[in-house]
Parts: structure tokens; C-alpha cells; sequence
């Protein structure tokens, strides 16, 4: 197996040079769709594009559309507007979590105000809708159906879980919608657009579903035990503004008595330098991180069992290979 700058090993040229091939060309049309007359908004449109990132959405429709002809002109069209959608929801983000830093630069809403960076994520929107006109009433019915997905939760975490309901089964299912759903739809357009026969798009959407879910507990986990350099933004940022991920939740939900520092730390807002700092430390090295860290295990290999369906190709041998890199992630 040779090493791949994707965090991916391939043994297969052929193969991998034809996925680095798309990726490309994603890349190089996302870079034209952000695009602008006004220097402002060019400016403003590609500073998250500018700025990096994993570029899982396009790997995830990159590999499902090497189950057919991933040449396709579709295929790029398509992966573009999953990544123009997910990159205005980090502006939308950004300033409803009144976020500092991404992707280990200032926020867009830092470095201008949250009316610029709103309006940015809406420009972004636009720019997804019209190459979806092209493509047709397949991928403007599917995108409508995922953005109210995304809304929906969106809103769920802001409302918070219903009397009654378990937080930690309310936080799932947001995850489900907010990520879950953007992913499964890379992976359904990336095998639509490729031609996949409809039963082998099915398994495909699902994985990206349940590893989508995965992926974003990863960054949960990534926030409280790693560095700024791993994860792109300030460490513990949800821990200072009292945003409960699952770590969170699994230690507010415990009861023994070596636990109650930490959850009376993480029962509130960390605004304090020192507190915020105590309580790094204690999830750090707390039983809930390890929970969490089985959590994101068990979605990733619901994830892994969705490719027993698949076609014996190599690119459900990357599919594997990424689900590994996923749970690699969290340590």
C-alpha cells in the first residue's frame, strides 16, 4: 500500500490518480464558483475556501462515483454544491456560536462583523442554487430536501430537547441532520450522477449517513483532546460557551462521586480561563471521553457494514480505509 496526501493509502495507481484527478477539478470549480465582480464579495466568498479543510464531502462523492464513471461533468457540479452548502453553513455557524476561529484562522465573522458573514453564507447559497438549475429537478429536489434537514437541525439544537426526551438521544439526532444529512446527499449525488445502479446508491447514501455522523463526533472529541494545530479552532471552544457535545453529555450524565468537579464545571459556560482550563483537564482523562470515543466507534462501523453490499472495487476498499481514518481521529 503507497501513502496518499488524502490520509488514505491506495494500491492501486490507476485508481488513485483518477480519485486525486476529481478532487481536482472540484477544487477548481469551487474556486471559480465563488467568484465575484465585486472584490469584496470575492474576497469575502473565498476566504473559507482559502482557508483549507478536510474536503470530506467531495472525497465521500468522489469515491461513491467510482462505483460507475465518475468522469462525469455531474459529478463535479454536484460535489460543488455539497461543499458551497456546507461551507455557508460555517459561516452561519461561525456567528451564532460567536465562533473566534476556523479552520485556524479568524473567523469570518471576527474579521468583518456577523452581517458580513451572514450575508456571505447567503452568497454562497445562491452560487449552489444555480448550478443546481443545470443540473436538473433530481438535484434541486434532493438539495431542498437535505437544507431542510440541515434547518431542521439547526433549530433542534438551538431549541434544546423536549421534556423528556434523553439529551444524549436529542444531540444524536441533531448530528444526524446537521452532518449525517449533507454527507449521505455527497455520497447519493457522487453514485447519481456516476450512473450507480439505485440499489448500490441506497448503501452508499446510508454509509454517508452513519459515517457523516461519525466524522462530526470525531470533531466533538477532537475539540476537548487535542491541540489547536489538529483541530483548526481554539480547543474547548464549545466547552467556554456552554454548548454540551456528547463528552459533555455523558459526564453530566454520570453519578459517581469522582465526577462531580467536572460536572459542575460543564453544567455552564467556561468563561473563566482557569476553569475552562480545569475542566480540559478533567474530561481529558475523564471515563465520558472514552464513551464518546465508543460512540463515534459504533457509527463508524454501522458506517463499515453498509459496504458489505457493494461492488468488490477499489473504492469500497477506500470507503473502508476512510471509516478507519475516521475512529484514527479520535486516538
Amino acid at each position: 500500500m503507497t501513502g496518499s496526501a488524502l490520509g488514505l493509502a491506495f494500491d492501486d495507481p490507476e485508481f488513485e490518480a483518477s480519485v486525486r484527478a476529481g478532487l481536482a477539478a472540484i477544487e477548481t470549480a469551487l474556486q471559480v464558483a465563488v467568484r465575484s465582480d465585486d472584490e469584496f464579495v470575492a474576497g469575502a466568498a473565498s476566504y473559507l475556501v482559502d482557508a483549507g479543510g478536510k474536503r470530506f464531502r467531495p472525497l465521500v462523492s468522489v469515491l461513491a462515483a467510482h462505483f460507475g464513471d465518475p468522469t462525469r461533468a455531474e459529478v463535479v457540479s454536484s460535489a460543488v454544491v455539497c461543499e458551497l452548502t456546507h461551507l455557508a453553513t460555517l459561516y452561519h455557524d461561525d456567528v451564532m456560536d460567536e465562533a473566534r476561529v476556523r479552520r485556524g484562522a479568524e473567523s469570518a465573522n471576527s474579521r468583518w462583523d456577523n452581517s458580513v458573514a451572514i450575508l456571505t453564507g447567503d452568497f454562497l447559497f445562491s452560487r449552489a442554487s444555480n448550478i443546481l438549475a443545470d443540473l436538473g429537478p433530481f438535484a434541486v429536489r434532493l438539495q431542498a430536501q437535505t437544507f431542510e434537514r440541515l434547518v431542521v437541525g439547526q433549530i433542534r439544537e438551538t431549541v434544546g430537547p423536549a421534556d423528556g426526551v434523553d439529551p444524549i438521544e436529542h444531540y444524536l439526532a441533531v448530528l444526524q441532520d446537521k452532518t449525517g444529512s449533507l454527507i449521505a446527499t455527497a455520497a447519493q449525488f457522487g453514485a447519481h450522477y456516476a450512473g450507480v445502479d439505485s440499489s448500490v446508491a441506497a448503501s452508499l447514501r446510508e454509509y454517508g449517513e452513519q459515517i457523516g455522523i461519525a466524522f462530526q463526533l470525531s470533531d466533538d472529541i477532537l475539540d476537548i483532546a487535542s491541540d489547536s494545530a489538529e483541530s483548526g479552532k481554539t480547543p474547548g471552544t464549545d466547552l467556554r460557551e456552554g454548548v454540551a457535545t456528547l463528552p459533555v453529555l455523558y459526564a453530566l450524565r454520570s453519578d459517581d462521586a469522582e465526577g462531580a468537579r467536572l460536572r459542575e464545571l460543564v453544567s455552564r459556560p467556561l468563561t473563566d480561563d482557569a476553569e475552562h482550563a480545569e475542566a480540559l483537564r478533567l474530561l481529558r482523562v475523564s471515563p465520558a471521553l472514552d464513551e464518546a470515543r465508543a460512540t463515534t466507534r459504533g457509527y463508524a462501523e454501522a458506517a463499515r457494514a453498509t459496504l458489505a453490499a457493494l461492488p468488490d472495487v477499489p473504492a469500497r476498499a477506500a470507503l473502508d480505509a476512510l471509516t478507519d481514518q475516521v475512529t484514527a481521529r479520535t486516538g
